[in-house]
């Protein structure tokens, strides 16, 4: 289902709704629901590796959906539909950690390359090249894309993924965790800054990775549809987008270590 077509099929649900008291109830918001979970998780899996099962997901979509109509508190001021999907999302995203789908080394690998891309454009103040990151790196460009390839869905993982692997450790101070609690006058301020950061990494992309997000996250065009815009194969695309986020988790990461550490 193309992605209008799917906002056209919810747009009755877009109000808040009370929590359901009755089996009845449950019932009802499940089957309505449950066309946004397949829809979701099909998504999703357009951005994993293929080992990755689209079931797997819907069910652990179902569960987030569940946990939304039992949770679900309509004087919040927040549909229940933006809040489903949240809890939708997220379900699928703890599954896909449970699965440790990412081997420790492709992401060694890309621990390598967000420092080699922080060397280079801290040394010359602009986008790294590929070329310039493969040498950086010691490895021959052919490696360098193939890691690039196997990066596929990690913008998925959430950043305390990424700070666990590099403590060896769970981390007592979560990314998440630090923007809890929209009453703390620290982490509104700590919110804008993040937000701030997030615009200034955007604006220090390459044009062709800026267009890329652009078309993936706010137009939400496949990678496939991108590659005919831009005239590029759907491989290519997915290496573009994968060195993007790979540059703006090391911003992120670069700011929890500055801000909570």
């Amino acid at each position: 289902m193309r992605t209008t077509e799917a906002k056209e099929s919810y747009r009755k649900s877009d109000f808040r709704q009370p929590p359901a008291k009755s089996p009845a109830e449950r019932r009802a918001l499940i089957v309505e629901y449950a066309p946004l979970v397949k829809l979701l998780a099909n998504r999703m899996a357009m951005r994993m590796p293929p080992n990755v099962s689209v079931d797997d997901l819907i069910s652990a979509g179902m569960m987030g959906l569940l946990d939304a109509i039992d949770k679900f508190d309509g004087s919040r001021n927040v549909q229940f539909k933006t809040y489903a999907e949240f809890r939708i999302k997220g379900a699928m995203l703890d599954e896909l950690r449970s699965m440790d789908w990412v081997p420790r080394s492709t992401r060694a690998k890309i621990h390598s390359m967000e420092q080699a891309i922080a060397t280079i454009e801290g040394r010359f103040g602009r986008p790294a090249s590929d070329s310039e990151i493969a040498e950086q790196m010691g490895i021959e460009l052919e490696a360098y894309y193939d890691i690039l390839n196997k990066a596929r869905g990690i913008e998925l993982l959430s950043l305390d993924d990424y700070i666990r692997d590099e403590n060896n450790m769970e981390s007592s101070k979560s990314f998440r965790a630090l923007f809890q609690g929209d009453d703390d006058p620290v982490r509104q301020m700590m919110a804008r800054e993040l937000r701030a950061v997030i615009a200034d990494a955007i604006k220090k992309l390459s044009d062709k990775e800026r267009i890329v997000i652009s078309l993936y996250y706010y137009d939400e065009l496949t990678l496939k549809e991108i590659g005919k815009v831009l005239g590029l194969t759907e491989s290519r695309i997915s290496q573009i987008h994968a060195k993007a986020i790979i540059k703006l988790r090391a911003k992120l990461k670069s700011f929890y270590r500055f801000n909570v550490s």
